[in-house]
């Protein structure tokens, strides 16, 4: 899924955005910071997101907080579940952050097949093409 997302951020329709992939883990407040825009993508773990898409908002809220709102962003959820705890636990943190949800998310239960990558794909161009646009 992530890379379907990526591939569509990275389109041939699509100049002068800059796109970088970055696993949760290795990622501060200083590329946030610096973003115009993110994707945020996770497994569900438990009925949560995974633990390090967690530990990445532990470690950025509080630094970010005052200068990213209105950062536009989207995501997608790779279900064990329903990913409704996932979402709604995502969606909480980045109210508190202030940010925009400019996509609906794409969530996959099961095995990701076609259609659902290519959902992904669209997730990433989609973004990327409003960030270039002025849109987002």
């Amino acid at each position: 899924m992530g890379d379907a997302v990526l591939r569509g951020s990275r389109s041939d329709v699509v100049e002068g955005v800059t796109v970088e992939r970055r696993a949760p883990l290795e990622t501060g407040p200083e590329a946030v910071l610096k973003a115009d825009g993110m994707i945020l993508g996770t497994t569900e773990n438990f009925g949560y997101m995974s633990g390090a898409l967690k530990d990445f908002f532990d470690r950025i809220y509080y630094p970010c907080l005052e200068q990213t709102q209105g950062l536009p962003y989207a995501m997608f959820i790779k279900a064990g579940n329903d990913g409704t705890g996932a979402m709604s636990s995502i969606r909480r943190i980045v109210s508190g952050l202030s940010w925009r949800e400019v996509q609906a998310p794409v969530l996959c239960v099961g095995k990701p097949d076609g259609s659902l990558l290519e959902e992904c794909e669209n997730l990433g161009l989609t973004l990327a093409a409003g960030l270039e646009a002025g849109v987002f």
